[in-house]
């Protein structure tokens, strides 16, 4: 097995999310942890998601009645990268090397950041091994901003680096409100914006994306505050929980998923733990979702 072999001593054992399957080479999903927040630049924390949402994840079922099947042993979880703090550089070095290992395996990667920007590495990855990759991406914010902070690599200049290495305007974002004017003149002039929506805009476009190969990248932020708290940028009139949970419901049986992460939960700021849960049920329904589009 490459991943533990080479990558071994970049990997923190952490409790699995409920009902993995103890068997990595048997698994066509890899559920990993990318505990990175270091380009966070309002509230810290997105960093211990990885850990609260595998927490939460016990107190559900693994049986999900609306897609009538269960988790049970249906992916591996891997556990979570051993971030260098503080070091973007390096970090994003550590997620690409593992991420192409992963994919060289064969495996479909479910990603639990971390900041938006733990994206970038894995869309890198699948861009090169499919060469008309689609990232649908469901969010606040258009996070197309050329540099943050002067730098240009963030969790506001991801979707960006992201666009330079993909083809053309294979960038569909959905939910957005949020963004300044110039990130808005890009997105409008060069990719698929979709503002404030997220489920029906996703559906007239699905004859557009059905049988294409789709990363699919999700923002909690996409949901209002009060459904998503626990996030490091609040962004009010967002969607509900249900309609993020039908969304994700459509697409999966209808595209080429080769990937998935979630990002941008932050327990420090999360009241009761509502985001965490959402977001382990949220992950529940992908890994059944991508188990029956094997």
């Amino acid at each position: 097995m490459k991943i533990e072999i080479e990558k071994e001593n970049l990997m923190l054992e952490t409790s699995s999310f409920f009902s993995s399957s103890d068997s990595y080479e048997n698994s066509d999903l890899v559920l990993i942890g990318i505990p990175m927040d270091s380009t966070a630049s309002n509230v810290p924390g997105s960093r211990f998601a990885p850990k609260r949402i595998r927490e939460l994840s016990h107190t559900l079922e693994s049986y999900s009645p609306v897609l009538c099947e269960s988790t049970d042993g249906k992916f591996y979880d891997i556990g979570d990268i051993d971030m260098p703090w503080g070091n973007t550089d390096k970090s994003i070095r550590f997620i690409d090397e593992i991420a192409g290992d992963l994919i060289n395996d064969g495996k479909k990667i479910i990603g639990i950041g971390g900041d938006h920007l733990i994206t970038y590495p894995i869309v890198k990855q699948y861009a090169s091994k499919f060469k008309d990759l689609v990232i649908v991406q469901f969010d606040a914010h258009l996070d197309l901003r050329d540099e943050w902070g002067n730098e240009k690599y963030s969790h506001a200049t991801v979707l960006r680096r992201i666009h330079e290495i993909i083809n053309g305007d294979n960038l569909y974002q959905f939910g957005i409100r949020s963004g300044s004017e110039e990130e808005f003149s890009f997105a409008k002039k060069f990719c698929r914006v979709y503002e404030n929506g997220v489920y029906e805009p996703l559906k007239r476009v699905m004859g557009q994306l059905a049988g294409r190969d789709v990363y699919l990248t999700i923002d909690i932020d996409v949901l209002d505050p009060a459904f998503a708290p626990g996030t490091g940028y609040l962004e009010p009139g967002g969607i509900s929980s249900v309609e993020l949970l039908n969304a994700v419901s459509l697409i999966l049986p209808r595209v080429n998923i080769v990937g998935v992460d979630l990002v941008e939960v932050c327990p420090p700021a999360d009241n009761s733990d509502i985001t965490s849960a959402i977001a382990a049920k949220l992950i529940r329904e992908i890994i059944i979702g991508l188990s029956k589009n094997k």
